[in-house]
Parts: C-alpha cells; sequence; structure tokens
C-alpha cells in the first residue's frame, strides 16, 4: 500500500473547488476538498442525504446553517457534524490562500 500526503498533489491555482475521493466504501465516502475563496453561490442551500463530518486542515471557512444567525467560521483543526438533510451553506472561504477540508460522508445513525 503506497502512503499518501494530503498536502500534495494541489494546483497552485484553484478556479473552481477541488473534490477528491480519497477512500470510499459501501459504509463511508471520504473527501479532500480545496477552496480558494469560493462559497455557495446566493440563495442556494446544500442538504446532503447522509450525515457529514468535516474538518478544516488549512486556510478557513465560514459555514452557515439555516436559522443560524451569524456562520461558524472554521480554522486549522475545527471540525463540526453536520446532519442529514441539516440545510447548510458555506458562506466564505479564505482568499488569498487555499482552504483545504477533509469531508467524511456515511449513513445516518438509526434513532
Amino acid at each position: 500500500m503506497k502512503p499518501g500526503n494530503l498536502f500534495s498533489g494541489i494546483p497552485d491555482r484553484v478556479e473552481d473547488e477541488l473534490f477528491e475521493t480519497l477512500w470510499k466504501t459501501d459504509h463511508f465516502h471520504l473527501e479532500r476538498i480545496v477552496s480558494a475563496g469560493q462559497a455557495t453561490p446566493p440563495g442556494e442551500w446544500l442538504e446532503e442525504p447522509a450525515d457529514e463530518w468535516v474538518i478544516v486542515l488549512a486556510g478557513s471557512a465560514g459555514l452557515l446553517f439555516e436559522g443560524q444567525g451569524e456562520p461558524t467560521v472554521l480554522h486549522p483543526g475545527d471540525y463540526v457534524h453536520i446532519p442529514a438533510h441539516r440545510r447548510h451553506r458555506v458562506e466564505w472561504t479564505a482568499g488569498g490562500q487555499k482552504t483545504i477540508w477533509l469531508a467524511l460522508h456515511y449513513p445516518s445513525s438509526p434513532k
């Protein structure tokens, strides 16, 4: 098995957000996301069918949940769990530097 590095293979310029699957099974999907000033378009919301856990490894971002007054600001090492179907949006990612995220998507636990 060949090891990888989360910070390698990132282009100098990032025009569009980059999504790279690092590992995928029937039970989860792990991806690296690289942002450079991107945000969710105005008026749009993200709503995933599975739970999601995200961590910022580099850069920073503002994550807004529906009904929340101000975005939650994430810096390196900050993580958040986003329950399935919880409407949210990326208000901003750091301009002038890359924001590198890990996102783990997995089925919701039965309640």
